[in-house]
């Protein structure tokens, strides 16, 4: 017996936090029934419908993406604009991203038909590492990029620590390069977070989540997670380090 958003989430439908707001909104039914109870459980022998499709077992897909500036990371966009989605060439489009990135930031996101796997790379508890390369305005003194280290308070709370590294600064254009390795996924956050010490974003790019890289791809390029990518980035999560597999 599996939770019911669980079973949802691993059919494709939705990461399981949706899952659970569909539970929550109706739009769910067991065995014709209208479930609306996030603890319910249900078998494999139970039908389970979602809006009124009955689900089916999907073979599992990962991608990894070099998400270009100017494109929207969900699944779909209500004033039509291109989506992460968009750029996977598969038939099948059940698939969602796993986080986001802001419309002008680029970089590696991931995309999935996972629930679980999505839940795991996002849920702050687990503390999965992103690491972003920012172009900001200015340059930051030394107990600037401490109050980054320690934590920024924001408007919704103080930030975890993060790990924060000046790559190159440039006086006359007056303009850095950092480095800053983070774990949570609120909105905009890395853009926050440096609004917050005086020194705004210019240009934002994510290059690491977890153990996967880049490298290879240029913008607007993916390719498959091998099952071994997959394997080490659920070892990641459950262990806050990567084993050898």
């Amino acid at each position: 017996m599996e939770r019911l958003q669980k079973v949802i989430a691993n059919a494709g439908i939705a990461s399981r936090r949706k899952a659970e707001q569909l539970i929550l909104d109706g739009k769910v039914k067991v065995n014709g029934q209208r479930v609306k109870e996030l603890g319910t459980k249900v078998s494999n022998s139970d039908e389970v419908e979602v809006e009124g499709v009955l689900l089916e077992k999907e073979t599992k897909v990962y991608y990894l993406l070099y998400k270009p500036r100017g494109i929207i990371s969900a699944a779909t966009d209500d004033k039509g604009r291109k989506t992460v989605v968009d750029l996977i060439d598969i038939e099948d489009k059940r698939i969602f991203p796993v986080g986001r990135l802001d419309y002008d930031t680029s970089g590696l996101i991931l995309l999935t038909n996972d629930g679980d796997f999505s839940y795991a790379l996002t849920h702050p508890k687990f503390k999965v590492e992103k690491t972003y390369v920012a172009r900001i305005k200015g340059i930051p003194f030394r107990e600037k990029i401490k109050q980054l280290q320690r934590g920024i308070q924001l408007e919704d709370g103080k930030t975890a620590p993060a790990k924060v590294k000046l790559l190159s600064e440039d006086k006359k254009q007056d303009k850095s390069i950092v480095e800053i390795t983070i774990y949570e996924g609120r909105n905009r956050q890395v853009r926050r977070m440096f609004d917050a010490i005086g020194h705004p974003v210019q240009k934002l790019k994510r290059e690491k989540f977890g153990l996967l890289t880049l490298h290879g791809l240029n913008a607007g390029e993916y390719r498959k997670l091998t099952t071994h990518e997959v394997k080490q980035m659920r070892v990641l999560a459950d262990t806050g380090k990567v084993g050898h597999i």
